[in-house]
């Protein structure tokens, strides 16, 4: 897996630090977020098994992060499935912990088979790149959105925000993130913002989970979490890479190693590991670093976050929860704006393609689902459902024009 940017010379013998500014950030973000929807899908829960649950994806996600990065020399970054955490939310509480392990395992098993095969590849290889910018601009478009959405909550400490991210982008564009992150940590300790106890640090013990096996929890998680997976993660993972300009001609051994990391922690509680890509986006561009061969630094960098918040994954989890909400969306959506805006910009650039990107953008937008499938899925299928039908239509128009 090779990149086919133009490579530019690193600037400074301190490039490197906005690539591992950027996985540091894409990591916090992974855990301010996402976070949130294991917690509700655990209620119920022993204590140890949540904590347990939490370093499980924590520790996998930073070691195939960094394996994968440094393999390949691009900024792969591995998370945990948050639509699957979603279907969790309902499906777990009606399920014993030790069965829905075993699902976690079949489900797994399958996505291994499908990433094995090649199926997967073949599929990537057929998606026009305008479409799949316009997905990605469009799951990332709701983070822009939030942002805007929490300057009421706090008008001072938002504005401050987006005031130091924009006048970063004209005086130092690769430290405008961090500008970002210090002026809102800044005026909330400042105002006071910062609630709750974080305790003295303490590392992570895991607990096993002896899996048990039904074809009832089979069929109820482990096939919808499989599909959510593949279409929900992989899928516009992927996506995000190619739209970043990252060849990738295969993503048999991102997918096959995601899901073996999977099968060997699931007995610890994980339920998937997966291709990120909101917060990958933060490390696919320039703000991370001038030369897109050496971004894989912020896959490394993100990685290794991961381990240490695994290890300390009670204090980790107790220290953001002093952080307030509008803080982490602002920080988002900051993040993540230049990669919406070039996303938007390649979706858009060629005439022929057009409404077919923008319905896929518009649809990815708009967080629907349907048949249990999220938004990113559809956008997919009704934006390339466009393609096809003009591209069909314009075949035809000129076969009957030159007869």
């Amino acid at each position: 897996m090779t990149t086919t940017l133009e490579t530019v010379p690193a600037q400074g013998q301190t490039s490197w630090i906005p690539a591992i500014i950027a996985g540091i950030i894409a990591t916090t973000i992974s855990y301010a977020g996402p976070l949130v929807i294991v917690f509700q899908a655990a209620q119920g829960l022993e204590p140890a098994v949540v904590a347990s649950w939490i370093w499980a994806i924590s520790i996998g996600s930073g070691l195939l992060g960094i394996v994968l990065s440094w393999r390949w020399r691009v900024p792969i970054v591995i998370a945990w499935s948050a639509p699957g955490s979603a279907l969790l939310v309902t499906m777990l509480p009606q399920t014993d912990f030790a069965t829905a392990v075993g699902a976690y395992i079949v489900a797994n098993l399958a996505v291994l088979a499908v990433g094995a095969s090649g199926a997967f590849d073949r599929l990537m290889k057929r998606l026009p790149a305008a479409i799949t910018a316009a997905m990605l601009a469009g799951i990332l478009f709701r983070f822009v959105i939030d942002m805007i959405a929490a300057v009421p909550s706090a008008p001072v400490m938002v504005i401050a925000m987006i005031a130091a991210f924009f006048a970063g982008r004209v005086l130092a564009p690769r430290y405008a993130v961090v500008a970002v992150l210090v002026t809102g940590v800044a005026l909330t300790m400042f105002d006071g913002g910062l609630s709750g106890t974080v305790g003295i640090p303490r590392l992570m013990m895991p607990v096993w989970t002896t899996p048990r096996f039904d074809w009832a929890a089979t069929a109820s998680i482990a096939l919808p979490l499989a599909i959510v997976a593949l279409t929900g993660q992989f899928l516009p993972g992927i996506a995000v890479l190619r739209a970043a300009g990252y060849d990738t001609p295969s993503a048999r051994p991102i997918v096959s190693a995601s899901a073996i990391g999977s099968i060997l922690l699931a007995p610890f509680g994980c339920h998937g590991l997966n291709l990120a890509a909101f917060t990958a986006a933060i490390c696919l561009g320039p703000d991370a670093h001038p030369d897109p061969a050496k971004r894989y630094l912020a896959g490394i960098a993100g990685g290794v976050t991961y381990l240490i918040f695994g290890a300390f994954a009670a204090t980790v989890l107790a220290l953001f929860a002093t952080l307030p909400n509008t803080l982490i969306a602002a920080l988002a959506g900051l993040a993540l704006f230049p990669v919406v805006s070039g996303s938007l910009s390649t979706a858009l650039r060629a005439e022929q393609g057009r409404d077919g990107a923008l319905v896929t953008f518009a649809v990815s937008a708009s967080g629907m689902t349907l048949a249990g499938l999220g938004s990113a899925f559809w956008g997919l299928i009704f934006g390339l459902a466009v393609h096809l039908l003009q591209t069909f239509t314009s075949r035809s128009r000129l076969k009957a024009a030159t007869t």
